[in-house]
């Protein structure tokens, strides 16, 4: 049955009342300040999908207030990762965050700029053909010290298999003072660690006690270019001296892998004269983080194999590549390739007179910065900041606060500088670090000087106050 036209008008009226009350209701939401929408007036959704969504920026808003908690990045002087970039380059980076780094044959590209930064940087590194040894980018250092040290056991059980050996007892040589992603290695991949201890007023690892503490069954030894702990290099070239030594005397062949996740993109600008790296024969495999001094944000790190031989074929897997093939290998799988674009840019931006620059005034501020923290008083300095730009000091005899309660204080203006305890043997000692990185100027190391003295002068104020004798870990 046909509706009336009086059904049609009063259809029509009640259409027309539904647009103009929503349209009125759009225009309360919108006209409305920011912070009286109704997705603001209550908490944060935390454990639960909500039913309803927000607008967009309101979202961002929500997100973005929480986030302010964390301070700023800026004067996180614990971590060892990048935390500036050009402009330019985060362009480069919003551009890429859609393409996947694993799907080398559907981007093809992006691969070929991936092996042009390894090939750049096994030159940095005095590869003897730079163009044929392979490496590949990472998700980070941890990560490619993984790689490292698969190909460390690859290696040694196909020549002990070829000796008719056993293949059940690997061990890998370490200081006690390397980082923990290789304490997870040697859990992860069933291997024995031999730990070398510090002893006595050793702050990096000693290369005869790690030659000694080798055997048959050992894969290598890890030298670390660049101690977490106080920014130390470990000398690869005593090490690699004492190794040539015990081959003389026992025939044992063992392989280095240096763990240059800082100064492996420090030395070749700074201390160019330094041998550590593939001019040493016995360094196999060098890996390092694009995201620390690559100057890159998190999220990029690096491995690169002396030469092509020196990785197990088994361990490499080929993929589809502009109508060929290209050499791949990996632990994680996928992840963004903006980070290793951005490393790409960093390396042609910069160039080696660039790195030189910005490593060199990090240097500077770090020296600097390490002669007026010697200067207040209490401190003993456990270097200058001329390795990589990263120094470390302790306490003088007891007093009413440890550095655990200075790292504490500092937090009231955003400094963030870290207090722990040194590894095995010397767990004894409290230290308190400081990481110049790119972007940490003369003018801030100042007003941290001016904190430090503060802090110290209200410590002074309170008699009564005891020690904190342990304070939250970090793990940079």
């Amino acid at each position: 049955m046909m509706e009336s036209p009086w059904e049609d008008t009063i259809h029509m009226t009640e259409d027309a009342s539904i647009h103009h009350a929503r349209k009125g209701h759009e225009m309360a939401r919108m006209m409305r300040p920011m912070y009286a929408r109704q997705w603001l007036l209550g908490p944060c959704p935390r454990h639960a999908v909500p039913e309803e969504g927000m607008p967009p920026s309101t979202a961002y808003h929500l997100i973005h207030d929480e986030l302010i908690l964390d301070g700023s990045s800026r004067f996180n002087l614990a971590t060892f990762c990048g935390t500036w970039m050009e402009p330019e380059a985060i362009r480069l980076m919003s551009e890429t965050f859609d393409k996947n780094m694993i799907d080398k044959d559907e981007y093809p590209q992006t691969a070929e700029l991936e092996m042009r930064c390894v090939h750049m940087l096994a030159d940095l590194w005095h590869s003897p053909d730079p163009a044929a040894t392979l490496g590949t980018s990472t998700i980070g250092s941890s990560e490619a010290c993984m790689l490292g040290g698969l190909a460390l056991k690859w290696r040694w059980r196909a020549k002990m298999r070829k000796l008719g050996k056993s293949v059940e007892k690997p061990n890998l040589v370490l200081g006690t003072n390397t980082q923990v992603c290789w304490h997870k290695f040697v859990r992860y991949w069933d291997v024995e660690e031999r730990a070398v201890p510090l002893e006595g007023n050793e702050f990096v690892t000693n290369p005869e006690r790690a030659a000694a503490a080798c055997d048959e069954n050992t894969i290598g030894v890890v030298s670390v270019l660049g101690s977490t702990f106080t920014g130390d290099y470990e000398n690869v070239a005593a090490l690699s001296a004492a190794l040539d030594r015990l081959q003389e005397k026992t025939g044992l062949d063992i392989p280095i892998h240096v763990d240059g996740a800082s100064g492996a993109f420090v030395a070749p600008f700074i201390q160019p004269d330094l041998v550590w790296d593939f001019q040493l024969p016995r360094v196999k495999s060098i890996n390092t983080s694009g995201h620390k001094y690559g100057l890159v944000y998190p999220g990029v790190g690096w491995v690169v194999w002396r030469e092509a031989a020196d990785l197990d074929p088994d361990l490499i897997f080929n993929v589809d590549y502009l109508g060929g093939t290209m050499p791949t290998l990996a632990i994680n799988f996928s992840r963004p390739a903006s980070q290793v674009v951005a490393q790409y840019y960093n390396l042609i931006r910069l160039g080696k007179c660039g790195y030189r620059a910005i490593h060199q005034a990090c240097q500077d501020v770090a020296v600097s910065l390490s002669r007026k923290v010697g200067e207040i008083g209490p401190f003993e300095m456990l270097g200058e900041g001329r390795d990589l730009p990263v120094f470390a000091w302790t306490l003088k005899g007891e007093r009413n606060w440890s550095l655990y309660d200075l790292a504490d204080r500092l937090r009231d203006r955003g400094w963030q500088v870290p207090a722990y305890r040194m590894p095995a043997n010397r767990e004894e000692m409290v230290v308190q670090r400081v990481v110049v990185r790119n972007g940490f100027t003369h003018d801030l190391a100042d007003m941290l000087v001016r904190d430090i003295r503060r802090h110290l002068d209200w410590f002074a104020s309170q008699p009564g106050l005891k020690a904190t004798a342990a304070g939250a870990g970090f793990h940079h």
